[in-house]
């Protein structure tokens, strides 16, 4: 029996802001946004949703709106806190992608400091 289900994947990626204004926040958004889209070959149809979180230190902007402003309008956007954990990477901007990916890995994408979160995934 055929199934005609498409696998859903989910990308994490985080990227590390310089201060915490919105033009920083948004482009440093957008960057994570685009290489996430780029290195995982998709389309925006093909996003079904997407999570962001922040650290407590970035306040001057909601990360979802870099996705608008990329033109995703009709993916379903969401933004948390992270939570305040000692020791956490500040200045921080976490993403989990859920996609439409048939018949290919997705692959995570952590930028700037965020390396650090998980060098497994980095090297």
């Amino acid at each position: 029996m055929q199934s005609n289900v498409v696998p859903v994947k989910a990308i994490r990626g985080a990227i590390t802001v310089l201060d915490d204004s919105e033009p920083e926040i948004i482009s440093a958004t957008i960057e994570l946004l685009k290489s996430i889209l780029e290195k995982n070959a998709l389309q925006p149809s093909e996003i079904i949703s997407i999570v962001f979180t922040a650290t407590p230190d970035i306040t001057a902007a909601f990360p979802a709106k870099a996705g608008r402003e990329m033109g995703l309008a009709n993916v379903p956007l969401l933004c948390c806190g992270e939570l305040d954990i000692e020791g956490m990477l500040p200045m921080c901007i976490r993403v989990m992608l859920h996609a439409w990916m048939p018949e290919r890995d997705a692959s995570h994408i952590y930028l700037r400091e965020a390396v650090k979160l998980r060098r497994d995934l980095t090297q």
